[in-house]
């Protein structure tokens, strides 16, 4: 019969094995490439399902964060992804929780922030 203990040593030691393989062999570069991506006007159309004509009136007004080189428009993947979060709407519960919390600090007669 074997030692259960021994079992245990065994498995725990493969387990290891495979998390150093993952670490190994898992790209760390690639989550900042991506975000350090930059588009094209034609590349943030498609990324942010609008028309061409459409990210132009946005660049003219100001609302798309963008960077210019000769004639060209570059955006930044990550300041596009920062845009669209900027519109996200907060949930019931979330606004529930907000107000709640603006009671407790106004009880307490902290600045609110």
């Amino acid at each position: 019969m074997n030692n259960p203990f021994e079992d245990l040593v065994v498995r725990l030691s493969l387990i290891e094995n495979l998390i150093l393989d993952l670490k190994r062999n898992s790209p760390k570069g690639e989550p900042s490439e991506l975000s350090e991506q930059l588009f094209t006007i034609q590349q943030a159309a498609d990324f942010l399902s609008l028309a061409v004509p459409t990210i132009y009136s946005m660049v003219s007004r100001g609302e798309l964060p963008y960077m210019k080189r000769s004639k060209r428009l570059y955006f930044s993947r990550l300041e596009l992804i920062n845009y669209l979060k900027a519109g996200r709407k907060k949930t019931n519960a979330e606004t529930i929780a907000e107000a709640g919390q603006y009671l407790i600090n106004k009880k307490k007669g902290q600045p609110n922030e």
